[in-house]
């Protein structure tokens, strides 16, 4: 049994040791991110929102997000859970994109963006592609009485290139773009 014990310990002291370092490297990388590894809080008309979560937003003048398969409700992330072949999740796609195609009538023979019609694996993806936002643009434009650069310009301007122009796609936060939207004259 002694013979057992003593290398039995000497292993946890290791990865004790190991997982120590691992978490402290995360934990200082998390601290030299913009937001030190907190959630993004913005204050907008007397209301929280966090950045970092997606929002939903219905109103046909705002930029819509990524379908979430939890509701948005950030204390039951996760997704479907249902494959590509999944009768039940194909009928729910289909039924996002002709919501869609109602949404933005002159768009129909556009290619819709694939986040516009699927939901991520968290159900709160807060960003959608440049693709996504200006395949909304004609219906944004028609609803706010805005011209279609206008709305283009603030889509580039909200546009957050990859990583080091490396690493990820260009992005755009929705919550942040819709308050810009808000903010244009």
């Amino acid at each position: 049994m002694k013979n057992h014990i003593v290398p039995a310990f000497r292993l946890t002291l290791v990865m004790l040791m190991i997982v120590g370092i691992y978490l402290a490297f995360v934990y200082g990388g998390s601290k030299i991110l913009p937001t030190h590894g907190n959630a993004e809080v913005i204050n907008y008309k007397g209301q929280k929102f966090y950045a970092n979560i997606g929002q939903e937003f219905k109103s046909d003048k705002y930029f819509h997000g990524r379908p979430s398969s939890v509701n948005y409700n950030a204390a039951g992330s996760g997704g479907s859970n249902k494959g590509p072949s999944n009768e039940e999740y194909l009928e729910i796609v289909q039924k996002r994109i002709d919501t869609l195609k109602l949404q933005n009538p002159d768009m129909l023979n556009a290619r819709i963006p694939v986040e516009l019609a699927t939901a991520s694996g968290s159900g709160l993806d807060p960003d959608i592609s440049p693709e996504g936002a200006l395949y909304q643009v004609k219906r944004i434009a028609r609803v706010r009485n805005l011209s279609e650069e206008q709305i283009k310009n603030l889509i580039s301007i909200q546009t957050e290139k990859p990583f080091l122009g490396l690493f990820g796609p260009s992005k755009i936060n929705v919550l942040k773009l819709n308050i810009a939207l808000d903010q244009l004259k």
